[in-house]
């Protein structure tokens, strides 16, 4: 493998200036950035500026990455592809989330937390309990740097047609009781078809208030384009949305609906009313779609009135899904991808348990969304082909776009 001479005389002037450990961690970040721009290069049969026959794919670019070695943090820079993706060989995906833990569990034992709790989840590590109360503080300042830098970057880069909202539940100490704290998170489906994490905050999730917040951080930091927002009926968040996301429409997720209509029904009855309920989304076209929902609205009569009743409230917003194309009605009439993500934070801090403070479970549940953010990125298939996302009128602006902006600031 050979290194770029330019390059090679650039780490030599660092060298020359730096310490030992500077040395060595220049060194090894350069060895490793080599070793990654060659496996790319035999991945797509072409190097940098380089056009061959056998060339596969372009490069587009690069994304930053720190790679936690005994050398130091190594900053490296993972090459992107105008199509498919690639991930070096040499890293692991997950390094990040597994520090975060780390620093979760050292912070825990510091703060008093069950030290024979503590003590099985270092040995589950294979860590050390002796680590210091500086080394915590470094890791766990590190992590907060990275993760406050992920949730504040701009998201003005594209539009993002669709959102998602949704909250999971995890318990942390608050002014010395143990409280339940929502872990709130918004991600988006891009105009290209791609899926990001645009949001996470930590917090009261019924609670309208936070709700606005939330959503006008998002604003803040550049969302636009928003068509459409899938969730639940979380007191409080419909009117965020139309407060803060105007000209948005909104979709209450099919399944926390159905989960809502079938706690209203005896045993007996359950399977048949879910049953009908279901037919409603099995339709060919929009048309068929609200005509199926008033069908099944009558069936119930007197013995359901409830189902009844609570099908005609939520008519528009259970079929929103229904005026955007067919093609994407699968992915956006419920918030189950997002409710996937959630899965994955709630196996890594049901590992804690209980967290000393909100801050320690913002650093665990951002510093899980942070990985699945870039594995999103670099994965070869979209959660929506760019085919289809063309699909969507994008002549006309939402309202939103022009929205005063004394909504980000009231």
């Amino acid at each position: 493998m050979a290194l770029d001479q330019s390059a090679l005389l650039e780490v030599l002037e660092v060298l020359k200036g730096g310490d030992v450990e500077e040395r060595i961690r220049q060194a090894a970040t350069t060895i490793y950035q080599a070793l990654i721009e060659a496996e790319l290069t035999a991945v797509i049969g072409a190097g940098p500026h380089e056009r061959t026959a056998d060339r596969v794919a372009q490069r587009n670019g690069h994304r930053s990455k720190t790679l936690t070695t005994t050398a130091g943090d190594l900053e490296l820079r993972i090459p992107m592809l105008r199509t498919g993706s690639f991930f070096p060989s040499l890293l692991e995906r997950r390094r990040r989330v597994d520090q975060s833990l780390f620093a979760v569990i050292m912070e825990a034992y510091l703060y008093g937390t069950s030290t024979r709790k503590v003590d099985d989840l270092v040995k589950a590590l294979g860590a050390d309990i002796g680590i210091s109360k500086s080394e915590v503080s470094r890791i766990c300042a590190e992590l907060d740097v990275e993760v406050a830098a992920f949730r504040d970057r701009s998201l003005a880069e594209q539009p993002f047609r669709y959102v998602f909202l949704d909250a999971t539940y995890c318990k942390a100490r608050v002014d010395h009781r143990v409280v339940s704290q929502a872990v709130v998170v918004a991600t988006g489906v891009a105009a290209d078809g791609r899926r990001e994490v645009l949001g996470f905050d930590v917090g009261d999730s019924e609670d309208g208030a936070f709700w606005t917040a939330f959503l006008r951080s998002l604003k803040t930091r550049g969302l636009r384009g928003v068509q459409l927002v899938i969730s639940d009926a979380h007191a409080g968040l419909k009117a965020a949305i139309e407060a803060v996301l105007l000209g948005a429409a909104w979709q209450r997720c099919r399944v926390h609906f159905l989960r809502n209509v079938l706690a209203q029904v005896p045993k007996g009855h359950a399977d048949m009313v879910a049953a009908a309920i279901r037919t409603i989304f099995a339709q060919p076209d929009p048309v068929h779609v609200r005509e199926q929902l008033d069908v099944i609205a009558t069936m119930p009569g007197r013995q359901l009135p409830k189902v009844e009743a609570m099908l005609r409230a939520a008519a528009d917003d259970v079929t929103a899904f229904a005026d955007f194309p067919v093609a994407h009605w699968k992915k956006i009439w419920s918030t189950n991808p997002l409710e996937r993500v959630n899965k994955e934070i709630k196996r890594r801090t049901d590992v804690v348990g209980v967290f000393p403070n909100p801050a320690a479970l913002l650093r665990l549940a951002g510093s899980v969304l942070v990985e699945t953010h870039d594995e999103w990125q670099v994965s070869e298939r979209r959660y929506l082909s760019e085919g289809s996302m063309a699909l969507l009128d994008t002549t006309t602006q939402p309202a939103e776009e022009v929205a005063p902006t004394e909504l980000l600031t009231a």
